[in-house]
């Protein structure tokens, strides 16, 4: 099967210092882009541990060290739901850091998840070219991996190679809330950074699978991530990396 890189893995004692790990990920990835290309363009997860993190990003040490009106955000995934909704990754977002530092609403890029999705797909890859051009390249690209060997909105059971010249994806997930959006691989292995943050022992076999099992993104999505001119790097407490045996 296909060789795919592993990544940088960084083990950390709990959850709480892989946010925190996550946070710096985050800081300095924006002080370097606004240094070297005069923007930052950052793709958001959702979950614990980017909340925790995104917590941290709105305290002062943090909010002081980025220079937020030159930060463009975007989201790797969405819910349809409303923006209002406690299920939207964009209200996690909003209410965790967001409201909270000095950065100019409209470099706020939500999906809308509260349209038909795949009239909702097509106007936000629409604003991914606007924005970034055709083929859109994160500085950095925020990922979690679920219980499942999923990631994004990527879901086990349908190849996350379905639609490869695809920007954004209508996704319907039965088992789970039915529709969302999603960031395809053709835009997450662009970016020049991805951190995949995992964390709680109800994950380590998935991530013994996905970084150390045979290669098959079909069972497990997270698989398919492996940026083609760029950096990869796992952040998982303990608890998570348990099963590893490398």
């Amino acid at each position: 099967m296909t060789a795919r890189p592993r990544g940088e893995l960084r083990v950390f004692e709990s959850p709480q210092a892989v946010a925190a790990a996550l946070a710096d990920i985050f800081v300095a990835e924006a002080r370097s882009a606004i240094e070297a290309r005069g923007s930052f363009f950052v793709a958001l997860a959702g979950g614990r541990t980017p909340q925790a993190a995104y917590a941290l990003l709105a305290g002062a040490e943090c909010r002081d060290a980025v220079d937020w009106p030159r930060a463009f955000i975007y989201f790797g995934d969405e819910r349809c739901v409303p923006p209002e909704s406690d299920d939207s990754n964009y209200k996690m977002a909003l209410d965790s850091f967001l409201s909270k530092v000095p950065i100019p609403p409209r470099n706020v890029h939500c999906m809308h998840g509260e349209d038909e999705p795949a009239r909702a797909a097509r106007a936000y890859a629409q604003v991914l070219v606007e924005t970034m051009g055709e083929v859109p390249r994160f500085d950095l690209m925020l990922l979690g991996m679920g219980e499942d060997g999923h990631t994004a909105s990527l879901f086990p059971g349908t190849d996350p190679r379905t639609d490869e010249d695809q920007l954004v994806r209508a996704v319907l997930a039965e088992a789970r809330d039915p529709h969302r959006l999603t960031l395809t691989p053709l835009v997450i292995n662009n970016s020049r950074h991805v951190t995949i943050a995992v964390e709680g022992a109800s994950k380590a076999q998935a991530l013994r699978a996905v970084r150390e099992g045979t290669y098959d993104p079909f069972k497990y999505p997270a698989q398919i991530v492996s940026p083609h001119d760029g950096e990869l790097t796992w952040l998982a407490d303990k608890a998570a990396a348990e099963a590893l045996t490398g």
